[in-house]
């Protein structure tokens, strides 16, 4: 088990390099200036020469990564031309490791950015987790053990009703009518434990959590049935039922176990995607997580924070997919063996 946990560590740090010198040639390497985008839009040309020196967009991009990576171990300084000090004083920062970039339009690095808004991105992803695995998971094995009964048939519909609608609609609704009409919830706003403690920040997280549940909750449901169904039809499940086993064990021990494999792929992945903010839903709840960076980024042409956001969304994606693989190992041990 160890040496597979080895082999996949490294297999991922590979990829992690791999993912970040693509995403540099995407973004620093097209014909465009990236110090255009970097300095925003209303920014002169003298701006945009200091901005590109102060950053270093005028050297090679083999340069540029180079120094990024380096960057994330041991921190950064900008400008690394210190002649730019005096004329450009609003470029000048520490960035400390792990340093994903500098911001000009926000005046702050990207790491400081992201540490003041990955808390509330994680929370909400966390929350939602919980309630898609706990009510996907738990009505679609409810759905195939009453297969085509009214049960089963109320399930899926059910789902593929808040399948269908978007998540702006859904969080829109339950804004609307559940906090501000009947109030039966506060109107969200995001609190740190530290704050307001944790029962200040579980309630403020119930609606913008719901909305995304919904939507994912409805794709577990029709995924476990399907994998459900699909085991409860393997042979060594009839032979279990023809040795007298509870249906309740072969259930739990035999059949679940069985479905949970594919599940667990993806769970893993939505997660790692919803940890990299969940765009729509942070902008109707005005939640200021990764998503809503993501937009603000985007609008204000803020390619340090868009280049940081891309790159720690791929590093999500990446540790979900080791994290999945061992799982994997310890749910199914004929996984080590590959």
């Amino acid at each position: 088990m160890l040496a597979y946990i080895v082999r996949r560590l490294f297999a991922g740090g590979i990829l992690l390099v791999a993912m970040s010198m693509i995403t540099f040639i995407l973004f620093f390497a097209i014909p465009s200036d990236p110090a255009q985008f970097a300095c925003g839009k209303n920014c002169s040309l003298a701006q945009r020469a200091q901005v590109r020196k102060g950053l270093g967009y005028d050297k090679p991009v083999a340069v540029q990564w180079e120094n990024f990576a380096v960057g994330v171990f041991k921190g950064r300084d900008y400008p690394d031309d210190k002649s730019l000090a005096k004329s450009a004083p609003q470029l000048i920062a520490h960035c400390a490791a792990p340093c994903l970039g500098y911001s000009r339009v926000n005046l702050q690095t990207v790491t400081q950015e992201f540490k003041q808004r990955i808390p509330v991105s994680a929370s909400l992803a966390l929350a939602a987790f919980l309630m898609w695995i706990i009510g996907g998971i738990g009505l679609g094995a409810l759905a195939a053990v009453w297969k085509g009964t009214i049960i089963d048939r109320g399930v899926v519909g059910i789902s593929l009703v808040f399948y269908a609608f978007p998540t702006f609609f859904v969080g829109l609704f339950l804004l609307k009518y559940l906090a501000i009409k009947w109030q039966v919830f506060p109107v969200p706003s995001y609190i740190s434990i530290a704050d307001g403690g944790l029962w200040n920040w579980f309630v403020n997280l119930i609606l913008p959590a719901l909305t995304l549940a919904l939507f994912y909750m409805a794709g577990y449901v029709r995924m476990t049935r399907a994998f459900v169904l699909e085991s409860m039809s393997e042979d060594y499940l009839r032979t279990a039922k023809a040795k007298g086993l509870a249906p309740r064990k072969i259930l739990y021990k035999h059949t679940m176990r069985a479905a949970l494999t594919p599940l667990v792929t993806m769970a893993g992945l939505d997660l790692a995607g919803l940890l990299g903010g969940a765009v729509i839903t942070e902008s109707v709840f005005n939640y200021n997580g990764l998503g809503k960076l993501v937009v603000d980024s985007v609008i204000t042409f803020d390619l340090p924070t868009v280049v940081g956001l891309v790159l720690l969304l791929g590093a999500f994606v990446i540790v979900a997919n080791i994290i999945v693989d061992i799982l994997y190992a310890l749910i199914d041990p004929r996984v080590r063996v590959g």
